[in-house]
């Protein structure tokens, strides 16, 4: 559920570039009809203002944009302290100060947990 395009070589001209996310992000209509799906075939509680699409691995980490399997409804909506966290791992990333392997192994172990069998 990665970008391939994102790699440790390529970081400079892809998640650490202002704006890069705009670039990949998929249109609101995919994410929305993915959502109607997804909250459906889960049976979630409340209506689509209750949730925001989310990516698992977020973009800006190198997750895969459209992947249906990186996308899932997420509850509350913007902001939550999971963007707060994937912020600071990108900028841990393009400060050197951590792999982007290593990020993405932080944002599994952290976030993903409540995905079993989650895949990178």
């Amino acid at each position: 559920m990665l970008n391939l395009a994102v790699t440790q070589a390529t970081i400079g001209s892809t998640i650490c570039v202002s704006g890069w996310t705009s670039t990949v992000r998929p249109s609101e209509s995919y994410t929305e009809n993915l959502k109607r799906q997804q909250i459906a075939s889960e049976g979630l509680p409340g209506g689509l203002s209750n949730y925001e699409e989310d990516h698992r691995m977020p973009l800006e980490l190198g997750g895969s944009p459209a992947d249906p399997y990186n996308l899932s409804p997420e509850s509350p909506a913007s902001p939550n302290p999971k963007d707060s966290g994937e912020t600071s791992l990108k900028y841990q990333v393009c400060d050197r100060q951590l792999t982007l392997a290593q990020a993405q192994q932080q944002m599994v172990a952290k976030w993903l947990g409540a995905y079993p069998g989650y895949k990178m």
